[in-house]
């Protein structure tokens, strides 16, 4: 009974929050001048917020011939990139055929200005974000200037390498890419700190075939970390022996010298989620980074005590990254119903409901 409920609420639910997710990417962008440009700037907003809505109803033609509208306009370069953005993320929800379509429109917005808006945003279909490195890598650099400002730390989180054994080893392996977005996640929370995307670090390691036998090559992520910008790179281990005890350990590397910044580690209970929240405060404490209300806050809702949630939303990760979406979406769909409580197994579900709706 609970499931066929879920089932019937689980459009109405992401229809309304994948709109919300996705106008509060695209608008900050959508900037006012003269009134004649907020004018224009505001028809663009309206105008963007009416397509969202046909595109996570499926409605992909006419939110396309919608947007497509919008250039009739005098429109600045920062409102193309966001109109360019939308059409290629619908073209690409159209399905294959349209895949060549909608890398077409990342070749626009390319050319407009890569660096005008951050770039990719969350709502993107994996392979799209993918192909957007790419273009960024043949022009040289992916990763814009001001991701490097003197105000921000930027640091990235490699995916955790796994030591367990026999049956421990197969089911956490899955978990190494989910522990890595989880830190990463919480860590986005703190002031000062430019957190690389998990995405753009997958993307990377695999370009550079840094990952051997499951395991990251770390000498040569060291030279990784200096591509992207970052200062820090974090790097993880979980291991499980038996069903009673468990080790996570996580250390920060310093970029540019090489040298252990700090470490951290838990052992005792196979609970991974309160390992990981203890370790992201304690290593939070370690860098004399900041805690206030709103950080708490997120720390205390983000992840899941739920194995079978964490088990399925990494398995959800495993397939969104071989832009499998139909069972990634399926794999977020179970780690929600396993916990309504797992904000990130419910923002990735609802992300990829229109690819498979």
């Amino acid at each position: 009974m609970y499931s066929i409920l879920l089932d019937n609420l689980y459009p109405s639910m992401m229809r309304v929050f994948l709109i919300g997710c996705i106008l509060a990417a695209l608008m900050p962008f959508i900037r006012a001048g003269t009134p004649e440009q907020a004018e224009s700037e505001n028809v663009v907003s309206v105008g963007l917020t009416e397509a969202l809505h046909m595109y996570v109803e499926t409605q992909f033609d006419a939110g396309i011939t919608h947007a497509r509208s919008l250039f009739s306009r005098s429109v600045s370069a920062s409102d193309t990139i966001a109109i360019y953005e939308y059409l290629s993320v619908c073209t690409y929800a159209k399905g294959k055929d349209y895949r060549t379509a909608a890398y077409g429109y990342l070749d626009s917005m390319n050319t407009v200005g890569p660096c005008l808006n951050p770039l990719p945003q969350e709502f993107w279909p994996r392979e799209l974000a993918d192909k957007w490195y790419g273009l960024m890598q043949a022009k040289g650099s992916i990763t814009c200037p001001e991701e490097s400002d003197a105000g921000l730390t930027t640091i990235a989180f490699l995916p955790f390498d796994n030591f367990s054994v026999e049956k421990h080893q197969k089911r956490l392996g899955r978990l190494s890419s989910a522990l890595a977005e989880f830190f990463a996640y919480d860590f986005s929370s703190y002031s000062g700190l430019k957190v690389v995307e998990r995405t753009k670090m997958d993307y990377l390691l695999k370009e550079q075939e840094l990952v051997k036998d499951g395991r990251v090559d770390k000498a040569t992520a060291i030279k990784l970390g200096k591509i992207i910008g970052a200062k820090m790179m974090v790097f993880g281990v979980i291991s499980q022996f038996d069903d009673k005890s468990a080790r996570m350990g996580v250390k920060v590397v310093n970029v540019e010298t090489s040298e252990i910044i700090t470490s951290v580690d838990r052992e005792g209970k196979p609970d991974f989620n309160r390992m990981q929240k203890e370790l992201v405060e304690e290593l939070a404490k370690k860098l004399d980074m900041k805690l206030n209300e709103d950080t708490k806050k997120i720390l205390k809702e983000s992840g899941t005590k739920s194995m079978d949630a964490l088990d399925m939303y990494a398995r959800g990760l495993e397939y969104m990254d071989r832009y499998d979406y139909k069972l990634a979406y399926e794999y977020f769909k179970k780690a929600y119903e396993a916990d309504n409580g797992f904000v990130q197994a419910k923002t990735k579900m609802e992300t990829y409901w229109p690819l498979v709706g």
